[in-house]
């Protein structure tokens, strides 16, 4: 019984170790976990109690800024929300979203464009840029807004630069820019 129970001890610190050890990029990223930790925003939850969460604590608005965080409404299709950090501003319509478990689960996005398609131009609806489809398809989803971590932000979160890798460029006749997802 001594040797069954050092082994199931060992196994267990083995398991730590081996999580500890695995860089932040290979992990399996949800979006909540992943905009907390690059964004400094101390909420914890499913992403679709980010909005009511930060009532009180964090300024919310509707007009982009470079750190803030985009939440998602609940949807059929993400029925736990989503969010999202902005990492550039581009236009009044058009921001870069880093951001995880999108296009491919678990993994980060880079850079990736978002469109304001709503009537208001308040950004309550958006498109976002899909992996699979190489572009923004047909795909809107309703926000809340966004929520502001009142600090500038150097996109250097403790794991070091981010290594994207370029997934999609858009040549000279289509829209601007290029997307990046780690590996």
């Amino acid at each position: 019984m001594k040797f069954g129970g050092f082994a199931a001890r060992f196994a267990l610190v083995a398991s730590c170790a081996l999580v500890m050890a695995v860089p932040a990029q290979a992990r399996f990223w949800q979006c909540a976990p992943y905009a907390r930790e690059i964004s400094g925003i101390q909420i914890f939850g499913n992403a679709n109690t980010w909005w009511s969460q930060a009532a009180g604590r964090y300024e919310r608005g509707n007009v982009p800024r470079v750190g803030a965080v985009l939440a998602f409404a609940t949807t059929g299709r993400m029925r736990l929300g989503h969010v999202a950090m902005v990492s550039a501003i581009v236009s009044d319509r058009e921001i870069l979203l880093t951001h995880a478990n999108w296009s491919r689960r678990g993994r980060i996005e880079t850079n990736v464009r978002a469109i304001d398609i709503s009537d208001a131009g308040d950004w309550s609806v958006v498109k976002v840029w899909y992996g699979p489809n190489g572009g923004l398809g047909t795909s809107s989803y309703p926000t809340k807004g966004f929520i502001y971590s009142g600090k500038s932000q150097n996109f250097d979160n403790g794991m070091g630069s981010y290594p994207a890798t370029t997934i999609a460029t858009l040549g000279p006749n289509s829209a601007r820019g290029s997307v990046g997802v780690s590996n």
